[in-house]
């Protein structure tokens, strides 16, 4: 554990006033805002490695789109 001093805007502050531990109220929303944070950051990532591969599936389904009927029987 560490000791932090900390600035934070009026409003707050009254909030936290009511709560009776204070330190734990605090690493508990900071956990929760990070998980968010990291939530967010990870499908970021996700959504932007799903828009490079639909494009890459449109590129090959178009380059083998000509080969579709290769190979059929004609009566």
């Amino acid at each position: 554990m560490v000791r932090m001093n900390i600035v934070m805007p009026e409003e707050l502050a009254e909030h936290l006033k009511r709560v009776s531990n204070k330190s734990r109220y605090i690493a508990q929303a900071l956990s929760e805002k990070i998980a968010r944070d990291r939530s967010r950051h990870l499908r970021n990532m996700l959504a932007a490695a799903y828009a490079e591969a639909s494009g890459e599936d449109r590129d090959m389904d178009r380059a083998w789109s000509g080969t579709l009927h290769d190979g059929e029987w004609k009566s």
